[in-house]
């Protein structure tokens, strides 16, 4: 049996990558603040033992809420950066051959013009995306022995079965058959299915690429009213789409700011904004073709919010 060791075994992603890597044959040991059975361990009894048995440390764990408009941002850089470090330099000590890091895609932009590529300079603007970008920057300042490596992952929007995540606004909007008013804007956006996600990890501990940042996503982008329609057939309602001018729309979110209303300026960014990510790094390092169409992943996430 192989060791793996999760951080943030308590989360969404975790727990479904340690599912999934448990059915083929590996053994995972969770890590969390507050351990609840005997298959996670505390930080400080990790950092005690248990690295040199392990083949690879996936680092989950992280403040994941990405707000603009935060005045101190002391708890991102804690968790997102310190810890990262923290874990980093254990890493380093010890004989585990692999440290990967669940970085963002929001610690290059927080908007993209085009498709967003490892290339890309990173300029985070928010402070979850800069303590991501500033744990990566530590991780890159190390030069490894041979014998190691690291991978910083940058995934976009990851949903799965129980995780609505960012969707949650548009599902309850469809569930009430209010018609969708938003169809003059035209978006392209990218989601990762954490089916896709387990599968790329999979991959990543046994074949060891020679790249070391890769982003993650799933290899369709969709537009908002795709996504609208795929709740709509989730839920057997017949979807109405409606096409009022955006500055009418524009006017109607700075109301809905005003008065503290869900739709406001924030989620009209978020249901319309362009995000693409470029995937193919990993998919032609790792030689792999992803398992789950964009449309499918989605349609498997929604159908478990009944």
């Amino acid at each position: 049996m192989h060791n793996i060791i999760v951080t943030g075994s308590s989360g969404f992603v975790a727990k479904n990558l340690m599912l999934y890597l448990e059915k083929l044959g590996y053994n995972t040991l969770g890590v969390s603040r507050k351990p609840k059975n005997k298959k996670e361990v505390s930080y400080a009894e990790l950092k005690a033992g248990y690295w040199n048995n392990a083949i690879a440390m996936i680092h989950l764990a992280g403040k994941a809420h990405d707000l603009k408009n935060v005045a101190d941002g002391t708890d991102y850089y804690t968790i997102n950066t310190e810890l990262t470090k923290n874990l980093f330099d254990q890493f380093c000590k010890s004989d585990c051959p692999i440290f990967i890091y669940f970085s963002s895609v929001k610690a290059v932009a927080d908007s993209i013009e085009k498709k967003l590529t490892e290339d890309q300079i990173p300029e985070p603007k928010t402070h979850y995306g800069k303590s991501k970008f500033a744990a990566e920057r530590y991780l890159l300042s190390h030069e490894l022995p041979s014998n190691k490596k690291i991978y910083i992952l940058r995934p976009c929007m990851i949903h799965g079965p129980k995780n609505k995540g960012n969707l949650n606004l548009l599902y309850n909007f469809v569930k009430m058959g209010i018609p969708y008013p938003l169809g003059s804007y035209k978006n392209k956006r990218s989601f990762l299915s954490i089916d896709n996600l387990c599968f790329v990890i999979e991959n990543l501990i046994k074949k060891k690429p020679e790249s070391v940042i890769f982003n993650v996503a799933d290899d369709k982008p969709l537009s908002t009213v795709e996504v609208v329609k795929l709740i709509g057939d989730s839920l057997e309602k017949k979807v109405v789409v409606i096409s009022p001018p955006k500055k009418i729309i524009h006017f109607i979110s700075k109301i809905g700011g005003y008065l503290k209303l869900p739709f406001n300026e924030e989620n009209l960014v978020k249901l319309t904004e362009n995000y693409v990510v470029d995937n193919s790094l990993i998919k032609t390092e790792l030689k792999i073709s992803l398992p789950v169409t964009s449309e499918e992943g989605l349609a498997k996430t929604l159908k478990s919010f009944k």
